[in-house]
């Protein structure tokens, strides 16, 4: 009897913690707001899978929907501070490792 409590306390415990991971995902994908250029649609889960760790692209903002805009318009972060030193950045290593990468170019994001 007791193995079976412990083995569904266990059970319990693993889906618990796959519920968790699961809501912590955030959406799929995420409009940004990008300014004259156009603005962008952001693979939220395409960026899970390659990244896995939230804070490469979180230290500088949280990861509540909007927080992005909202730091921009407190001032915590310049207008394009994330796109060149979070985004273009890994884009660019990435392709020059001769890995798959996402775009380096303006157009490649930003949609008119």
């Amino acid at each position: 009897m007791n193995k079976q409590i412990a083995l569904f306390s266990i059970l319990i415990l693993i889906l618990s913690s796959v519920i968790v991971f699961a809501q912590n995902q955030g959406s799929k994908e995420i409009i940004l707001n990008g300014g004259k250029m156009g603005n962008i649609t952001f693979p939220h889960y395409t960026h899970h899978g390659v990244i896995q760790d939230c804070m490469v692209c979180h230290a500088d903002f949280s990861k509540e929907p909007g927080a992005l805009n909202k730091a921009k318009v407190q001032g915590t972060l310049k207008k394009k501070q994330v796109m060149y030193e979070t985004c273009l950045k890994c884009h660019k290593n990435r392709k020059e490792a001769g890995e798959t990468s996402g775009p380096t170019k303006c157009s490649g994001c930003h949609v008119k």
